[in-house]
């Protein structure tokens, strides 16, 4: 499997096509929302969906650590898809999730989803995280305070629609201008954000590239957001 260099603010990440995001330097793992037990929520609410997303996420995110075996875990909010999620786990999901983190840092970044800490699990939650020159954030698009800074954020659950000789293929992506990075989203059941979206101009008025995932690799793409699909 082959990843993608990105440098920001003199740092250097590399992308994964599990859809996770490395800093090497820190021996950190950085994903982008889970929104574990989205499916519950829905069941609850009448809108009965397949009971299998959360671990069909956390399958995802068990091979992203066991390939890659980082000492850290960002998560980049909405680990869950409401505040109750974490309690509704089923008991082998919550085994499951408590050992893929054990004898890691985890830090749960909190966001719109799931604006409390997460009882029963380990690690720390914080609003926003800031190490070094890079902010970490749930939702991107605050101001940098100086020239040497970069962000690196969720929420918006980007893909983007590639233009190829068989037809358009959708895929999650991750998106970057150097200065701020978009993860896509880790959830099974988290849908996407076209970068096609107005959200995307704003965060990246300039444009920026895109990197879809694929089975083994990234495909890497200039991204003007307001223009639609991507071609190649």
């Amino acid at each position: 499997m082959s990843l993608a260099p990105l440098h920001m603010a003199g740092e250097r990440l590399m992308l994964c096509p599990m859809g996770v995001a490395l800093w090497p330097a820190r021996r950190s793992l950085i994903a982008a929302d889970l929104h574990l037990e989205k499916g519950s929520h829905f069941a609850a609410r009448g809108r009965p969906l397949p009971p299998y997303d959360t671990r069909a996420t956390l399958e995802r995110l068990a091979l992203a650590l066991r390939r890659h075996d980082p000492r850290r875990v960002i998560l980049l909010g909405d680990s869950f898809h409401d505040p109750a999620g974490a309690a509704r786990l089923a008991p082998e999901d919550l085994a499951l999730l408590r050992r893929l983190l054990q004898g890691r840092e985890v830090l749960w970044v909190l966001g719109n989803h799931d604006p409390c800490p997460p009882e029963g699990l380990p690690g720390a939650a914080v609003d926003s995280l800031e190490e070094g020159p890079l902010r970490f954030r749930h939702i991107g698009g605050a101001a940098l305070a100086r020239q040497g800074e970069a962000e690196i954020s969720g929420h918006l659950h980007p893909k983007a629609r590639l233009l190829t000789r068989a037809g358009p293929v959708t895929r999650p992506c991750f998106v970057s201008d150097g200065r701020r990075l978009v993860l896509p989203a880790l959830g099974a059941y988290a849908g996407g954000l076209d970068l096609a979206d107005p959200a995307f101009a704003g965060l990246f008025p300039r444009g920026a590239r895109a990197f879809l995932l694929g089975q083994e690799r990234l495909y890497s793409l200039p991204a003007a957001p307001h223009r639609g699909a991507l071609s190649a």
